[in-house]
């Protein structure tokens, strides 16, 4: 008789706090992560106004270093790395040789020849397995950092004053997409203005075992303003209102970057091949020619919401695919992303309707995003 064992899931070096804050906890990727700690909308509504704070460490980090990082780099993903300035980040992807989408990544370059490449959760291993197999031939090094970090997040329009007051470094000097060394709260930490909330913020790379003071220096220098823990759950509303893809959703292996409106980061115009170069050209014309599927926004006339999966329909017809929905707290309506024939994806397209259950619930297309921020 044999049994496979569950694997243990990953906790991190906050995991205790959550508890003791009274999170309700959720399996993502392999890690106990938070789902939310009170209200999913209040955590969403304190982002957008005020100011909340993730635990993100279950992001998988990746070192790339050596005379060759760039040009490894330049050749295992679909961005001109190449061209990234020092402290600068860039948004990315690597894709397999058929063009298909493996993980959509942020690339810091920290040093002369030294980059952090940040892979989603459920796809660090593939992509670490990747860049390792497409170093052969690179004089470069390419090192699993995933231990060696906590990752913390302040967003929202008061999260530059709450860090300023822990922090002598320029962060009015610091770009949106750039990252610079710092110390917050006496904590060594990589500084970094980027996100995945459509809002202001910071996210905070730091050793795991300094990750506890840094959180509860945040909430107490963010209390006044207004500034809560917020989950998983408000960080996917967030970045839905903002029409910002997710991996498995609007990203994955069956579809290219410019499937996925995305292609303005394939850059052909760098030196040198890279992992895909000859389907993303075809995927390029193609998308020229005869445009596939578009990602569309969608936003619900009634109170019914859309979940992935569900069919996009028009005149009795499946025009698409929902791929995230859910109620919008900024809106006050439920919406979705989806993928839908050409012919329907013009803003304001009249007759196209979500498949609830049977039931066609009436919606409105619309540009992406559903929520920008004023600069």
């Amino acid at each position: 008789m044999s049994s496979t064992a569950t694997p243990e899931k990953r906790r991190t070096a906050l995991d205790a706090l959550h508890r003791s804050l009274g999170a309700t906890m959720t399996d993502f990727a392999g890690w106990d992560m938070p789902l939310r700690y009170g209200s999913e909308r209040d955590e969403h509504l304190a982002v957008r106004t005020k100011a909340g704070l993730f635990d993100l460490s279950h992001m998988g980090e990746i070192t790339v270093t050596g005379p060759q990082a760039a040009q490894l780099l330049n050749y295992a993903l679909v961005g001109n790395i190449g061209s990234v300035g020092l402290g600068r980040a860039r948004y990315t992807m690597i894709c397999r040789a058929d063009g298909g989408i493996l993980d959509d990544l942020i690339v810091y370059r920290l040093a002369e020849t030294e980059y952090m490449v940040v892979a989603n959760a459920s796809n660090a291993q593939v992509v670490l397995d990747a860049l390792v197999e497409r170093a052969e031939g690179f004089d470069a090094l390419v090192r699993d950092d995933r231990d060696a970090y906590a990752l913390l997040a302040v967003q929202g329009p008061e999260s530059p004053g709450i860090l300023k007051s822990l922090t002598d470094a320029d962060l009015d000097g610091l770009k949106y997409y750039a990252g610079l060394p710092g110390t917050v709260a006496g904590v060594p930490a990589l500084i970094a203005r980027t996100g995945y909330t459509g809002e202001d913020g910071f996210e905070l790379f730091v050793s795991p075992g300094d990750a506890e003071k840094l959180w509860l220096a945040l909430t107490e220098a963010g209390a006044s303003v207004g500034l809560i823990p917020c989950g998983l759950s408000c960080r996917d509303t967030l970045r839905l209102e903002a029409g910002m893809p997710l991996y498995g959703h609007e990203l994955s292996t069956e579809l290219t970057p410019f499937d996925a409106g995305l292609g303005r980061v394939v850059k052909f115009e760098k030196d040198g091949d890279f992992v895909g170069r000859g389907a993303l050209e075809a995927a390029a014309e193609r998308a020229a020619s005869q445009p596939p599927r578009v990602l569309v926004g969608l936003v619900a006339e009634g109170r019914r919401v859309p979940r992935a999966g569900y069919p996009v329909v028009a005149d009795g017809q499946v025009i698409g695919e929902v791929t995230s929905g859910a109620p919008s707290p900024t809106l006050g309506r439920p919406i979705a992303m989806a993928y839908v024939d050409a012919a329907h994806s013009a803003p304001g397209t009249a007759g196209v309707g979500v498949d609830i259950r049977g039931s066609h619930e009436p919606y409105e297309v619309v540009a992406l995003p559903f929520y920008k921020r004023e600069k």
